[in-house]
């Protein structure tokens, strides 16, 4: 096995891309086979409280979809046309087979489409136990977070009858800790790109990034440490590209060339919303009192602001958005957004008049999963690239 405190960025990045490549989870299936009695827990995008999975001994799985390298032939047969392709490729994974190996799956509340796609997995594979998480919509401690740490109790012993054994608060804090490390690492490699992005690839980053949701929590907090450090050794050329910051891309994920494409036309990505579930808690979640209730304010009150999470106070919309783009010295925002996605489609009216208002110039464009031809995007990234350069009057 590669010793990655000891690897290149380039080193780490390949094992990262043939972990993002292997559609049958070769790593989560190697981790298994390690593991007598073990059990891997699979998770959909956006947001589930990993730590209680982690806690049992288990392993978090994120289920991504298919991306372009699998072709959705029976997926196709148990969804309409005009929805997202994220439902399908991943029933194609599961008929497959390529998910034989899954002890449960966990459906968080994205959008309806991900609610009918958890009714769906329980219907095709009654044996595989499945929960739909209902994240709360009332962001009131005595209301939303009652709710929520209940939720989660539920959740734990639903992990628990999987595993076969308690979890205790203990257990639990302990698996905080760890994922606190990993989102403090993955902000540190964010920070990173914010600061110096010619050394830090987004396209590297994102597989970095990705590798986390196949891995244990452990194995990715030490690589994300080693890509880290050996980046910042690393010299690059400096560019005149646009910095910019990608907004949209919060479930169904875009193809890995579709975050080339956008640097090859001329722009830092210094920002975006890819993969939350490793980042959504913006500080670290207590390990003081009860776990459970920690992980609920941290979910309510410390958490970054996405279209699929509920926002108490419509007059804030896009305020998110607007501090990343200040916080990170971004000189304009590129809406990449899955189509068919109505959380994503239905809140870019709101955010581009956000942005309109504080004077920040903006471009949108749609994909799929499995979009092929870049030349479209490469050319729109470009021109605004472009455009920023000739006219923000600098």
């Amino acid at each position: 096995m590669l010793d990655v405190t000891q690897s290149t960025t380039a080193e780490i990045v390949a094992r990262c891309e043939a972990i993002f490549t292997d559609l049958d989870f070769g790593a989560a299936r190697a981790w298994k086979a390690d593991k007598p009695g073990g059990k891997v827990i699979g998770f959909m995008p956006f947001y589930v409280p990993r730590e209680i999975v982690h806690a049992g001994g288990a392993l978090p799985l994120g289920i991504m979809g298919g991306g372009d390298q699998l072709e959705v032939i029976h997926g196709d047969a148990y969804y309409q046309s005009y929805i997202c392709r994220i439902p399908r490729s991943t029933i194609e994974l599961g008929v497959s087979g390529r998910l034989d190996f899954v002890d449960g799956m966990l459906f968080p509340s994205i959008c309806d489409v991900i609610r009918n796609l958890s009714g769906m997995w329980k219907l095709m594979f009654p044996d595989v136990p499945a929960r739909y998480v209902d994240l709360p919509q009332n962001f009131d401690d005595e209301i939303g977070g009652a709710f929520w740490a209940s939720d989660m109790a539920e959740m734990r012993h639903w992990v628990e009858e999987i595993v076969g054994r308690k979890i205790s608060d203990d257990d639990l804090r302990a698996s905080i800790a760890l994922y606190n490390e990993n989102r403090r690492l993955i902000r540190s490699l964010y920070a990173l790109r914010s600061a110096e992005p010619w050394k830090v690839a987004s396209w590297e980053v994102y597989l970095v990034e990705r590798a986390g949701l196949v891995l244990p929590v452990e194995e990715h907090n030490t690589l994300v440490a080693a890509y880290i450090a050996a980046a910042q050794k690393q010299q690059r050329p400096l560019k005149d590209n646009s910095r910019v910051v990608v907004s949209g891309a919060f479930c169904e994920q875009p193809p890995l060339n579709l975050v080339k494409s956008i640097e090859l036309a001329g722009c830092w990505i210094v920002d975006d919303d890819f993969m939350l579930v490793n980042r959504w808690e913006k500080s670290d979640v207590s390990t003081e009192g009860d776990p459970l209730a920690a992980l609920a304010r941290a979910f309510l009150h410390d958490s970054l602001s996405t279209s699929a999470k509920y926002e108490p106070d419509a007059s804030k919309k896009g305020a998110g958005l607007i501090e990343s783009v200040r916080k990170n010295h971004a000189e304009g925002v590129i809406f990449a957004m899955p189509s068919f996605c109505d959380p994503a489609l239905l809140e870019r009216p709101m955010l581009q008049n956000a942005l309109k208002a504080a004077g920040i110039p903006y471009i949108a464009f749609k994909y799929a999963e499995n979009s092929g031809q870049m030349q479209p995007i490469r050319e729109q990234a470009g021109t605004f690239a472009d455009s920023i350069k000739l006219w923000s009057g600098e």
